[in-house]
C-alpha cells in the first residue's frame, strides 16, 4: 500500500516515513503544499498523511478540499498543533477522514493508518482471506491450509494489495504504483520476479489449486476458483 506524506518539517516526515516502511508501506514525501497536491493529483496513493500548516499557495484543509472537489476520495489523514474542537471540525468539513494532534505517538498514527486503509476495501478486518490463504496485517503473518510462510517485507506488501483487491486484474504498472514507493529503482521484470517469489510459496509447495493467476497481456489476479 501506497501512502503519500505532505510534512514541512523534514524531521517528523523522516520519522513517520521510517516507520511506516518498517510496516510495510511504500511512502512517498513532498515538503509543501503545492508539491503536495500536484503529487496527491498524479499519483495514486491510498492513503494520504498532510500536514494542515505548510509553505506554499494553500494548507493542508485547502489540499484536502480540492481534492475532494476533483471527485478524489483516498483517505486523507490530516496532522495539526491546533487542538480545538473548531478547528477538528474545521478539518473533518474540508473532506479530511481523521485527524490527528501533534505532538503524536506513531503508534496512534499507525492504528488510524490501519483504520483508514480498511475503510475503503471490502474487507472489514486486519486478516484478509483468499480461499485458504490468509495474510494478518497486524501481526504480518501468512499462512495456507494451516501452514505458515515466510515473505520477505515487498513479497509481504506485494501480496497484501493483491488480497485486499482479490479478484481484479492488475497491471504490473498499477502494482508498482501501489507497492513501490515514487523513487524506488524498478527494472521492467521487477514485478514478474516478485509474483515469482509469491507463486513459488503460496501455490507451489500445495496441492490446492493456484490462488495466483497471470493474464497474458494483462496483468495478475489473486482468487480462489
Amino acid at each position: 500500500m501506497r501512502i503519500l506524506v505532505v510534512e514541512d518539517e523534514h524531521k517528523i516526515a523522516g520519522a513517520i516515513k521510517k516507520g511506516l516502511e518498517q510496516e510495510k508501506y511504500a511512502v512517498d514525501i513532498e515538503y509543501d503544499a503545492d508539491a503536495g497536491y500536484g503529487a496527491a493529483l498524479n499519483e495514486p496513493y491510498d492513503l494520504m498523511i498532510i500536514d494542515r500548516m505548510l509553505p506554499g499557495s494553500m494548507e493542508g484543509m485547502d489540499i484536502a478540499r480540492r481534492l475532494r472537489e476533483k471527485k478524489i476520495h483516498t483517505p486523507i489523514l490530516l496532522l495539526t498543533a491546533k487542538d480545538q474542537t473548531r478547528d477538528r471540525v474545521a478539518g473533518l468539513n474540508a473532506g479530511a477522514d481523521d485527524y490527528l494532534v501533534k505532538p503524536f505517538s506513531f503508534e496512534e498514527l499507525l492504528a488510524r493508518v490501519r483504520a483508514l486503509l480498511r475503510r475503503p476495501a471490502e474487507t472489514k478486518t486486519n486478516v484478509l482471506k483468499v480461499g485458504d490463504l490468509t495474510l494478518d496485517t497486524t501481526n504480518y503473518t501468512a499462512q495456507r491450509a494451516g501452514k505458515r510462510i515466510g515473505l520477505s517485507s515487498k513479497e509481504f506488501a506485494l501480496l497484501e494489495y493483491l488480497m485486499r483487491n482479490a479478484g481484479q486484474v492488475h497491471s504490473k504498472e498499477n502494482i508498482i504504483a501501489h507497492v513501490w514507493n515514487f523513487d524506488a529503482d524498478i527494472l521492467p521484470n521487477t514485478v514478474e520476479v516478485y509474483i515469482g517469489y509469491l507463486r513459488g510459496k503460496i501455490d507451489k509447495p500445495f496441492k490446492a489449486r493456484p490462488l495466483l493467476h497471470t493474464l497474458r497481456g494483462f496483468g495478475y489476479r489473486i482468487e480462489a476458483r
